[in-house]
This record gives C-alpha cells, sequence and structure tokens, in this order.
C-alpha cells in the first residue's frame, strides 16, 4: 500500500501545515502519557518548518523531548551539525524550553564506547516517538542510510537503536538512528522539496532494492502510519 501523500504550492505553506500536524502528534502524546517526544531531520529543507513549529505555542513545550534522526559526527560548534540548525531554528520562541538530547556524544570518531555514550543519552527519551520527520537526499538516503554504507543492514534491518555509518556520499562520520527505532512512533513524515526529490521518490515507489534508495525502506514498512509531505 503507498503512503498519503499531501502536496502543498508553496514551502511555506508545506511548513505551516506540517508544524500543524506535528504539533498535533505532541498534544495527542501530552494528553496520553504527560510527555511527548519527537525526532527531527537536518539539512536546508525543514528550515522552514522548523521555525514555523517552533512558534507555537499551543504546545507545552516543557514536556517535550526533541532528538535527531541523524547527526555527523562534530560538535554542536560546526556549520556542519544537525544540532546547531535544531537550535537555531526549533529550539526558539516557545520551543526553547523544549528538552533537547544530542546524538553526537565527543571523541573524533563515533567508535563503540562513542555509540555506547550515544545510546545512554537516548535512554532519556520514551520508547515510542510521537512523531517522526524524515528528509531524503538526491541519491535516496534517508536518515543516514546511505547508499554504499559501512553498516547500510545493520541500520535497516538491526535491534539497536544506534548505528555509526560511512559512506561515500555522507562527508564525515555519521550516527544514526536504526529503522526499527524510528518506526516506534506514532506518527511518520517523509518531507521533501523540489521536481528533482519528486522523481526520486516516483524512482523509489517503484521496484527494485532498498539498498540502491535506501528511502524504500521506509517507504515499504508497515509498522507506522507514513505521510508524505512535498512542495516545488
Amino acid at each position: 500500500m503507498n503512503p498519503a501523500r499531501r502536496s502543498f504550492g508553496s514551502k511555506e505553506d508545506l511548513a505551516l501545515a506540517l508544524a500543524g500536524a506535528i504539533a498535533d502528534d505532541l498534544n495527542t502524546g501530552l494528553e496520553s502519557h504527560g510527555v511527548a517526544a519527537l525526532a527531527v531531520s537536518g539539512g536546508s529543507t525543514p528550515k522552514k518548518f522548523f521555525s514555523a513549529l517552533g512558534r507555537r505555542s499551543d504546545v507545552d513545550w516543557s514536556r517535550v523531548m526533541v532528538t535527531l534522526v541523524d547527526e555527523r559526527w562534530v560538535p554542536e560548534t560546526s556549520d556542519r551539525s544537525n544540532a546547531a540548525l535544531v537550535n537555531e531554528r526549533l529550539l526558539q520562541g516557545p520551543a526553547a524550553v523544549a528538552k533537547f538530547i544530542p546524538l553526537y556524544a565527543g571523541g573524533e570518531e563515533p567508535d563503540q564506547a562513542a555509540l555506547a555514550r550515544t545510546a545512554t543519552q537516548l535512554e532519556a527519551l520514551p520508547q515510542r516517538f510521537d512523531a517522526v520527520v524524515l528528509g531524503m537526499g538526491g541519491d535516496g538516503h534517508t536518515a543516514s542510510f546511505f547508499p554504499g554504507g559501512d553498516n547500510l543492514d545493520e541500520a535497516l534491518s538491526g535491534a539497536g537503536p544506534v548505528v555509526s555509518m560511512r559512506a561515500p556520499g555522507a562527508g564525515e562520520p555519521r550516527v544514526t538512528l536504526t529503522l526499527s527505532r524510528l518506526l516506534e512512533t506514532g506518527a511518520l513524515y517523509l518531507h521533501i522539496e523540489g521536481d528533482e526529490k519528486a522523481a526520486v521518490l516516483d524512482r523509489a515507489l517503484a521496484d527494485g532494492p532498498a539498498e540502491d534508495l535506501p528511502v524504500r525502506a521506509v517507504l515499504r514498512q508497515t509498522a507506522a502510519p507514513l505521510t508524505i509531505y512535498w512542495s516545488p
């Protein structure tokens, strides 16, 4: 079964609509179990969405935890850091009081000791997210599930919460939540923009191995309801 798809005329319209959907998910979580958890992606695509969501005053952000889907293994002082983007764009205004759980845990490499520190940090989160927002690259990667990634099989089929990833298209070494961890969510979103990525999405929805276009693993799963948000 194909995922639900919503299309918008502009990036601004998409950002407002997605922010509204996430706010509803967080409020549902707050009402049902007193806290809410959100995992978001980095990159340039979510900037407008982050700003729109951070302005939502109808969410009790003091009871919300925010983490990342994946992260480059760089400190927050780096302009390549997804954590820096979240702090700059999302955790502002009403959302400034939310608790942020980083994936970067210090050290030069995401080795076993560093990943253990990241896993410990993640233990502060509820087992189930209320919403997860993924992006997609032009190569069909999502999270840090990159074609040719050294730990792609573990990321897609492993039971652990987090793995490291090195890949030709990844730049720095990365750390990513596994697919199984991401699917522990009440709502799952794929946020893409532009005609080029729409074409990649169409290819990903067709037959073919997930290793070639790893976003296929998300599109084909049935564990979490997926909605695609797209704008030109």
